[in-house]
Order: structure tokens, then sequence, then C-alpha cells
């Protein structure tokens, strides 16, 4: 069974920087493409970023490009994000996933439905 465990989250103010980590149980973590997702309060979730592995490439979201930076650790079985500049908008409980795909779309990327999610980590911006 494939299990996620999200940490980092916090309060910040704005131009802080975080850094979201997601500890990925099980065997195939090289073999699955990982994501980031967020869900602001009264907003419907979208994708941040897609670490995709049928073609090496990572993807953003326009509103976090140049500022966030998602990567993984095979060795570790951890996936990352770096999230400097935070700005209030990016206020939201941040979810990492495994087992989805993900694909380019003009400036952003698709995705379809993941199978496995971490339970989520409180990022709050506010002066």
């Amino acid at each position: 069974q494939v299990q996620l465990v999200e940490s980092g989250g916090g309060q910040v103010r704005p131009g802080a920087s975080l850094t979201l980590s997601c500890e990925i149980s099980g065997d195939n973590f090289p073999s699955y493409t990982v994501a980031w997702f967020r869900q602001a309060p009264g907003k419907q979730r979208e994708g941040v970023s897609c670490l995709a592995h049928a073609d090496g490439r990572t993807y953003y979201v326009p509103s976090v490009k140049g500022r966030f930076t998602a990567s993984r650790d095979s060795m570790k079985n951890t996936l990352y994000l770096k999230m400097n500049d935070l700005r209030p908008e990016d206020t939201a409980v941040y979810y990492c996933a495994a087992d989805l795909w993900c694909g380019p779309a003009r400036e952003s990327f698709y995705y379809d439905e993941p199978n496995f999610w971490g339970q989520g980590t409180q990022v709050t911006v506010s002066s």
C-alpha cells in the first residue's frame, strides 16, 4: 500500500520561503508521476506542479512559475516543493499526490485524478 505524508507547512509573511516535503512509502516511487496540488478556502483544488515520469519534465501552473521548484529524491522516496516569494494568494492546503498522468497544456499542464494522496499541510501567507 502506498502512503504519502506531507510536512513543512506553516504561517509566514509575504516574501518568505517554505519547503514542503512528502515522504512516499512503497517500492514504485521512481516509476510514479508525482504532483503537488493545493486548495484555497472556497476554491477548487488546482494542480501546482507535476513531475512526469513519462517524459522527465516538470510542469507548473503559471501563477507559481519562477517562484516554486518541485523536485524528487528517489533514494529517499521524497518529493519536495520549494516555495519562494510567497504571496497571500498562495494560502491553501497543499497536497502531494502520486500515480497520475500529466502533460503539457499551453503555459500550464493537464492531469488526471491521482490514485494516491497525502493528508495535506496548511500554508498561510499573511502579514
